[in-house]
């Protein structure tokens, strides 16, 4: 049988669980330098003084112009678009036709009639097919990120973030920044370069997102590194950057609702099976032989602000009937410090040992899954274990039931796969463990959840 897309990979394999979880790629990558100072430092800067983050690298760009911009984005995405207009961003949300999440992406609104879509492959792919299947008037170019990347990038991308970050940014400018409202756009001069610039980061903390031609990648990086010399700027590495998404609070990678369903089979027909959505993994203690049990919905991430029914797009039927229903609690997880440092322990062991946790991003599958229960049973998943600094120990994001999600609330995570595992490269022998764990608000850090938006 000729595998060429994949629907036919999962008509081969037969159930998209199995697929998913014996896949055979890692984590989600982010080629770039691995630490340049230490990422113990690197990770308390974006606290204690600012930090340097290149996203130059790891995410794909999906540059999309013409007069039906504005169509397309409102048809697929839960986002209002009364707004939609020139400088300003949108974190976008896009599902299929019950409600579950595909994907989420910041949007760009370069131009009147130009964005770009900046996140994972998923994205690009989800709304590259709607535009070749749906008739819209426009035109669309990719800047794949570096692993897909036959040539060189387009643009680079940096952000500067952390309690210092105001004091870099105005130096760098020669004056204060002016009108940059939450999600807006502007510009500010780097070395005699207007460089446009938007209000947001990834660690929650003050700063900007920077981005421009890829031609002025090392002007624009030398000289943010020399502004910051003074004020405690660390660029940030790859092991540090894997590990931002916590504090904030930002749910990194929820499996993309695609799997199942006669209405997506034909986005599975469309879709190559070289593909990222048809070739990542699945991992984690929270096993089911059914994919719709590893589906999301805006309201289980915590997008119901996002959310908006003023007008028609994919899935707004299914979400108007689940809304008024019980839905999971975005909170974080602490894990037990007694109980970590036993699952390390085990590794001196001749014997059993458990599930190597790597540090500081304890990342063993694209799309990390862990069950989370309550007194024997089930009440939530846990998603992307690390350990910061900022709060010396692990934790992790977790969707759990209503009823078990008041911070301090104990829970038990089981850490590990079952027995036998999986085929994945990144899983070797071992044996399940329960870790205790404190739900924690979400997100963890004060900062982003009370003063990031003012």
């Amino acid at each position: 049988m000729s595998i060429k897309t994949l629907e036919d990979k999962l008509n081969a394999i037969g159930n998209p669980v199995e697929m998913l979880r014996n896949a055979q790629t890692g984590p989600y990558q982010f080629p770039i330098k691995a630490e340049f100072t230490n990422w113990r430092d690197e990770q308390e800067a974006w606290r204690n003084g600012a930090v340097l983050f290149d996203q130059s690298f790891h995410m794909t760009d999906h540059y999309i112009e013409g007069p039906d911009v504005k169509r397309l984005v409102q048809d697929l995405a839960i986002n209002s678009m009364a707004n939609f207009r020139k400088d300003i961003a949108k974190q976008v949300v896009f599902c299929n036709h019950d409600g579950f999440i595909i994907a989420d992406a910041i949007m760009f609104i370069l131009e009147d009639d130009r964005i770009n879509i900046v996140n994972k492959p998923t994205n690009r792919d989800w709304v590259e097919y709607n535009i070749q299947t749906g008739g819209y008037n426009v035109t669309s170019t990719t800047d794949d990120r570096a692993l897909d990347n036959r040539g060189r990038r387009r643009g680079y991308r940096f952000e500067v973030q952390g309690p210092n970050a105001n004091a870099i940014l105005e130096k760098l400018n020669g004056g204060p920044l002016e009108g940059f409202k939450f999600f807006g756009m502007g510009y500010i001069s780097i070395d005699g370069v207007q460089v446009r610039a938007l209000r947001h980061g990834m660690a929650g903390a003050v700063g900007l997102e920077l981005f421009g031609p890829f031609d002025d990648y090392d002007r624009i990086r030398d000289a943010i590194m020399e502004a910051g010399a003074d004020h405690g700027l660390l660029a940030a590495g790859s092991k540090t950057y894997s590990t931002v998404a916590h504090e904030s609070g930002w749910f990194p990678s929820p499996l993309p609702a695609i799997y199942s369903g006669e209405k997506m089979k034909p986005f599975r027909e469309w879709l190559g099976a070289d593909s990222f959505m048809a070739n990542l993994s699945l991992g984690g203690s929270l096993v089911s032989d059914r994919v719709e049990d590893y589906y999301l919905t805006p309201f289980d991430i915590g997008y119901s602000h996002i959310l908006k029914f003023d007008h028609d797009f994919i899935g707004r039927e299914a979400l108007e009937a689940m809304r008024d229903q019980p839905h999971k609690h975005k909170v974080t997880l602490r894990w037990n410090k007694e109980d970590v440092v036993r699952v390390f322990a085990s590794m001196f062991s001749e014997g059993d040992r458990f599930k190597f946790m790597d540090m500081p991003a304890s990342h063993y599958a694209t799309c990390p899954y862990d069950l989370v229960s309550k007194d024997g049973r089930p009440v939530g998943l846990s998603h992307y274990p690390v350990y910061t600094s900022n709060v010396a120990g692990w934790i992790s994001l977790a969707l759990l039931d209503e009823q078990v999600a008041e911070p301090g609330t104990q829970v038990s995570l089981t850490w590990g796969e079952p027995d036998g595992g999986t085929r994945k490269p990144t899983v070797e022998r071992h044996i399940q463990t329960e870790i205790a764990c404190t739900v924690e608000p979400c997100p963890i850090s004060v900062t982003a959840r009370e003063s990031y938006r003012k």
